[in-house]
């Protein structure tokens, strides 16, 4: 790896977290301090009705509700900033899922106004990390964009995660485990190591750890409803202790090959039913298979069985005699743009991410 492409920047944590029950009832308290007269809370419709239990009556801030609509868009981002401008808003808060704190970030970068974030299932490490997703309106991904500013306020309130359908924990446990994996393959050869990128290392580990550990136990928790601290462990590790992977690694602590394989498997429509962390928990095992690190991706197999993870074509929809789409997906995941070309100096071929999955699909039938 070039010099250059180590240099990075650290946007370790948003200005302030909290993760207590409760939380949401001091958010008044919380935002005082800001002086904010207006804010607009964007939304989605499950989101708001899952909030309503824990959220505050009567706030002296004006609230200002507006419901998202679709995909994590260009246009959307861009319609949520000019309601707020329009509204001579003064922060934005999301409510929501990734889509929403997505758009929320790119919003409030459009419009200049601060962002507070209200995650509302632990899928992934949105809420936490300076950056949005983007989509096009059929659901394939487009581009991410890194903001230069981090998020105001991250507000965790876990009984609202607790009780999200158990689907959105288990993708989420899988988006998080990829930290791992993704970061690995891109430190670990490098010869310096900065500051940084150590925290980002070992905080990838971290996230392994703690999900191989606890992971299942909190997914036989959130199926009770019992608040538990394995519960909130993952849910922590989901959100915080996944985002400050990239927030101190930068593009060394992001994404890799798992990812890049998640935005091909977009290219096929059977795979739009899926949640994001599903994709990318075969991403995982592509991407060991791509690394010849066939010992390790049979290690996570019995794990991937326990909660329902995809490991076979099947899973996703997919269909090993279909070529055609699984060539069309080895194509977008290999895209120039792509970081599953950062694994290797010499980038990674369409032809071998075929033969990855070819591969799997052997081995795992």
């Amino acid at each position: 790896m070039k010099k250059e492409e180590q240099s990075i920047v650290v946007r370790g944590t948003p200005a302030v977290y909290h993760c207590e029950a409760g939380i949401l009832d001091k958010l008044d308290t919380l935002l005082a301090p800001y002086q904010y007269k207006r804010v607009i809370v964007v939304h989605g419709d499950r989101s708001l009705e899952a909030a309503q239990p824990y959220w505050p009556k009567e706030t002296n801030t004006t609230l200002l509700y507006l419901r998202y609509q679709g995909e994590c868009t260009l246009q959307e981002a861009h319609r949520i900033a000019c309601y707020a401008q329009a509204e001579r808003a003064d922060a934005i808060l999301g409510l929501g899922g990734g889509k929403v704190m997505d758009l929320v970030k790119a919003a409030g970068n459009t419009s200049g106004l601060d962002t507070i974030l209200v995650p509302t299932l632990a899928s992934n490490c949105a809420a936490w990390t300076p950056l949005s997703v983007f989509y096009n309106e059929e659901g394939q991904f487009t581009h991410y964009t890194v903001f230069p500013k981090s998020t105001l306020m991250v507000l965790l309130e876990p009984r609202i995660a607790l009780h999200a359908p158990v689907d959105y924990l288990r993708a989420g446990i899988a988006d998080t485990l990829a930290k791992w994996y993704e970061a690995d393959v891109l430190i670990r050869g490098l010869k310096h190591r900065s500051a940084a990128v150590q925290v980002a290392h070992l905080t990838a580990r971290l996230c392994q750890t703690a999900l191989l550990e606890h992971g299942r136990q909190s997914i036989h928790d959130a199926e009770q409803k019992r608040l538990s601290d394995a519960f909130v462990e993952v849910a922590e590790t989901i959100i915080m202790t996944g985002g400050l992977v990239g927030g101190f690694g930068d593009h060394l602590g992001r994404i890799a090959g798992a990812h890049s394989v998640h935005n091909g498997l977009t290219a096929a429509p059977a795979t739009h039913h899926l949640l994001h962390g599903d994709k990318v928990a075969y991403g995982i095992l592509v991407q060991l298979v791509l690394e010849d690190n066939v010992a390790e991706m049979k290690n996570l197999l019995p794990f991937y069985e326990d909660l329902g993870l995809p490991y076979r074509l099947s899973d996703l929809a997919l269909s090993a005699e279909d070529r055609p789409t699984l060539e069309c997906i080895a194509r977008k995941a290999t895209l120039p743009q792509e970081s599953i070309q950062l694994m290797r100096p010499e980038g990674v071929t369409s032809d071998e991410v075929y033969e990855a999955i070819v591969k799997l699909e052997q081995i795992v039938s």
